[in-house]
């Protein structure tokens, strides 16, 4: 044997092993730090559901839309089309809603006449809206531009005769689809 190489028999046994190192934090700014991080991801989860929720009539329509959309010759599909779109309008929360039903909810002393005399100043919901109020109801609503004539058009759906129908072109029809999947798509809801 080489003397200056050392044999593994002059290694000795350690006698006392050093602690494992614990995976839990020493201070108390870790725990905050974890605390906060377990409430950003409990409210953003909670946000998250809570816009899936809202948005359920939205995927209905889209639903049914699709449905409409691939009979599209069929008078019927075109007929309900104006009153999918008055469903859909009608989903949408008024602006000052929420406000009228926290005052009106958390006071006890006011009256029906109060109630109703509030609600009265609030402007009128897409179920009373037609012709040119109803274009502007949409285009307020609508993320993208709208033809100007969009509102005639699903009026000429809702109460055209049978044959005036079956006359329109079928790349008119599907133009009609487009910018109704389009508005249910991206109407913005006033939260």
């Amino acid at each position: 044997m080489n003397p200056g190489i050392p044999s593994i028999d002059q290694l000795k046994e350690l006698s006392r092993l050093p602690a494992p190192v614990s995976y839990m934090p020493q201070t108390w700014g870790w725990w905050v730090l974890l605390g906060v991080l377990v409430l950003a991801i409990a409210l953003v989860s909670a946000r998250k559901v809570w816009q899936w929720r809202r948005d359920r009539y939205r995927r209905e329509a889209l639903v049914r839309l699709a449905q409409l959309q691939s009979r599209s010759n069929d008078l019927a599909a075109l007929r309900e089309l104006p009153e999918l779109l008055k469903r859909v309008a009608l989903s949408i929360p008024p602006v000052g809603a929420g406000l009228l039903a926290k005052t009106v909810g958390h006071s006890t002393s006011v009256s029906t006449d109060t109630a109703s005399s509030r609600a009265s100043l609030l402007p009128p919901g897409p179920a009373a809206l037609g012709g040119m109020e109803w274009q502007a109801f949409l285009q307020q609503h609508s993320a993208q531009p709208l033809p100007s004539d969009f509102s005639q058009q699903l009026a000429h759906l809702a109460y055209a005769p049978d044959a005036r129908l079956l006359e329109l072109a079928q790349e008119q029809r599907q133009q009609i689809f487009n910018t109704c999947k389009t508005w249910v798509e991206t109407h913005h809801v006033a939260v």
